[in-house]
């Protein structure tokens, strides 16, 4: 039985392929187009997955779309009705590419399908729709290690929902509880994404970042005027300083008011204020979700919950939930967002839909997140040499041992391997990576390699051996989705002249022995390594800490900003010269900087839109 998934036209489209209950494959358009969170139908990725899979189009038995078009559009309909005359610009924008496309979604799909995957098949028998919450409940549940558990699902909004509470027992999953539009935690964060000027559905994680440079001074605003929420953690927004109901603007006048002065025009310089608002509303939604989950935990006495839905990708609110040890176990869907939707419709379509059973896994069945395309070694050596590059080929041992001591050394290095990851975080498969000893490699990678925000962070990789040395964390973080603290014998103390600095001042404070992947409160973003998922990483990383003592890596996806993570040994080659990289090691290739032909080198921060 092979089931195709589909997510699409909304953001960050994606495809999976499930084949007799086992996820084979699974990758975002985005990486194929090369468009930062292309909506569009993910031919390529579909294309994909069905060669990792060793099928043709006609060995599919269904496609899956991951929500349902009509609801969707039932939603937007009914709320400009609520809300008339106001909103009626925006109304008449969209209404003519809703009756003209996505109403009709059904015809749309099958017309992709037949265009892209084959015209000699009636895909509209088919073709099957999830629901959004489902989809985001099916790829958090079915995928984790745990025969029975709550799953707690929070985004912008599917076609009604914004937050759902499920249960899984086995093949069987039902949703019990939802809180539904225009309520949503996902939309308030993206609000306060466009207040502090960045682009909603991509910069929230901005937001976060940002978050522990300032104080949470508007809290109480927040709560008294924006958002009720209550004990059990349930809330309600108060929609007269919204305008994503029925406005082209997440935010209106009276936002504006509330918080003194209009939104911070993007690009523009970061004031403390908008450092305060991003602290604000982080800590209004950690306290949104541990309230939410002391109440599942109560209410359904589970042991084990599951996370999807954007809201998921907060990793600084999980790292706090872990705390918390409300639930022996936590496992969240690495593609938390509707890129994993495709996942989830597929998974729903085989265990609920079909019936069929579920295995489980000791660690789980994500394989890691390594889900995308990999090369082999003859096909990285004839994409390298079309593209002008003058490179090494290395044994295995003499890759690792070349590489290591190039980290030791200082220097920036794309790491491209094995198979790519799903999900938006790079794990060792489409990395940038540094050494984390280095006071100035945050800045240096941020301004010099990435060209993005100062202040954004760098996540460390640690072997999952050495974990609790380095950092206040016990269990598993393969996904990057946990935040939590460097050791206190790690850290560094600070000056009483240091503790007074505000803002980005505090960036260029060496907080630990490990100040490129240490935040200004301490914390980091980790990813565990392990030795059965990531074997090259985790060789990586083992000779590293054989020549310095330290078992960690600066890891950043091998990007620049605006542009997709790379895919293929063509893109890694062009960003590693249109950036400040020194070294790439593409499988089991090794291109130094200085061999290169400067002709090749061009200034890639034009290539992209900025994120």
């Amino acid at each position: 039985m092979n089931i195709l998934g589909i997510s699409a036209y909304y953001h960050d489209s994606a495809a999976c392929l499930v084949s007799d209950g086992a996820l084979v494959a699974a990758a975002q358009e985005e990486r194929f187009t090369r468009k930062k969170h292309d909506p569009g139908f993910p031919a390529c990725a579909a294309r994909y997955c069905l060669r990792a899979g060793g099928l043709c189009p006609a060995d599919v038995d269904y496609v899956v779309f991951y929500d349902k078009p009509f609801s969707k559009f039932e939603r937007i309909f009914e709320t400009y009705l609520a809300f008339a005359p106001k909103g009626f610009k925006s109304f008449a924008t969209s209404m003519p590419v809703w009756l003209k496309d996505k109403l009709f979604q059904r015809t749309l799909i099958s017309e992709a399908l037949n265009e892209h995957l084959g015209s000699d098949i009636d895909w509209s028998r088919r073709l099957r729709f999830s629901e959004h919450h489902l989809s985001h409940a099916a790829s958090a549940f079915f995928p984790s290690p745990f025969h029975e558990a709550a799953v707690l699902t929070m985004d912008g909004v599917g076609e009604w929902t914004t937050t759902s509470l499920a249960i899984g027992k086995g093949k069987e999953l039902s949703v019990y509880r939802e809180i539904q539009f225009p309520h949503s935690l996902g939309l308030l964060y993206s609000a306060f994404t466009y207040y502090t000027g960045f682009k909603v559905n991509s910069g929230e994680y901005k937001v976060m970042g940002l978050a522990p440079y300032g104080e949470p001074k508007y809290v109480h605003l927040i709560k008294e005027h924006l958002i009720n929420i209550k004990e059990d953690g349930t809330f309600h927004l108060d929609m007269n300083f919204f305008d994503y109901c029925t406005g082209l603007t997440m935010t209106n006048g009276r936002f504006d008011a509330l918080f003194g002065g209009p939104a911070r025009r993007p690009e523009s310089r970061l004031t403390q204020r908008e450092m305060d608002l991003a602290a604000s509303i982080q800590a209004v939604t950690e306290e949104v979700v541990l309230k939410l989950a002391r109440e599942i935990r109560t209410t359904t006495e589970q042991k084990n919950l599951c996370l999807a839905g954007g809201v998921a990708l907060n990793c600084v609110a999980n790292g706090m939930l872990l705390r918390e040890e409300l639930f022996d176990n936590i496992w969240i869907q690495p593609a938390a967002g509707d890129a994993g939707g495709a996942v989830g419709a597929a998974l729903a379509a085989y265990h609920l839909m079909l019936e069929k059973p579920r295995s489980i896994h000791s660690g789980d069945s994500m394989n890691g997140a390594y889900l995308g395309p990999e090369f082999s070694q003859c096909e990285i050596e004839e994409s390298l040499r079309k593209a002008g590059a003058v490179f090494t080929t290395e044994s295995d041992e003499t890759l690792i041992n070349k590489v290591a001591h190039d980290l030791v050394d200082g220097k920036a290095i794309g790491w491209m391997q094995g198979r790519m990851e799903f999900g938006p975080r790079a794990l060792g498969g489409r990395s940038i990576i540094a050494d984390p000893r280095s006071p100035t490699v945050q800045k240096q990678l941020n301004l010099k390699v990435k060209y993005r925000e100062s202040f954004r962070p760098f996540a460390p990789s640690v072997l999952r051996e050495d974990v609790s040395e380095w950092f206040q964390l016990e269990s598993d973080s393969p996904y990057m989705l946990f935040v939590a603290d460097v050791t206190s014998r790690k850290q560094l103390p600070m000056s009483e002249k240091e503790k007074q600095l505000f803002g980005i001042d505090k960036l260029n404070v060496a907080r630990s022995e490990i100040p490129a992947v240490t935040h200004v409160d301490y914390s980091a973003r980790v990813q565990t390594v392990h030795r059965t998922t990531n074997p090259r990483f985790h060789r990586l990383i083992s000779k590293f800490k054989e020549l310095t003592g330290c078992p960690v890596l600066v890891n950043t996806s091998f990007n620049v900003r605006g542009e997709p993570i790379v895919c293929t040994p063509e893109d890694a080659f062009r960003c590693f010269m249109g950036t400040e990289i020194e070294l790439l090691a593409v499988g089991n290739s090794l291109l130094r900087k200085e061999d290169q032909s400067r002709a090749l080198m061009k200034d890639y921060r034009s290539c992209y839109q900025l994120d």
